[in-house]
């Protein structure tokens, strides 16, 4: 389980570090394997343990080929899959076209999801907690059935 924002830095071959003490979960789990692709609805990365990716991999498998939102749903976020391992110092490599997506550059924000973590630009990252806190701020999420039984 990912859990918490951590501050990390891109290197310049395009490498981040993954935390230690998420790595011990992905090595046993996956083998060190992961697989990173765009988030659709935002400009940030997700990244998948394989196990995750896989279960993810045959819900897009399930959609259909002919309907078109479905297929341009399967078409990014399958196309722009990418394997990742971890390598002997716990870092994964982040591909140009993904890093171009999600406007990295040196300071980034792994953001744990429970099964996956999000890829942020720092300047996006922030800006997003904004427009975030600002609607929680606002009374809308009182609003979602799913929410109000939420307690914090």
């Amino acid at each position: 389980m990912f859990r918490g924002a951590s501050s990390v830095n891109l290197d310049s071959k395009g490498r981040i570090a993954i935390p230690t003490r998420y790595r011990p979960e992905i090595l046993e789990k996956n083998q060190g394997q992961m697989v990173c692709t765009v988030d659709i609805r935002q400009p940030c990365l997700l990244l998948y343990p394989l196990n995750e990716w896989e279960i993810i991999e045959q819900k897009l498998l399930n959609l259909s080929n002919f309907e078109p939102m479905q297929r341009s749903v399967q078409r990014v976020m399958l196309g722009y899959a990418t394997e990742c391992e971890l390598d002997n110092a716990g870092r994964i490599l982040i591909s140009a076209p993904l890093r171009q997506h999600a406007k990295l550059e040196k300071s980034i924000m792994l953001v744990g999801q429970l099964n996956k973590f999000e890829i942020w630009s720092e300047a996006e990252w922030q800006a997003q907690i904004e427009q975030d806190m600002a609607l929680g701020a606002s009374g809308e999420l009182a609003s979602s059935p799913e929410l109000i039984t939420l307690s914090v």
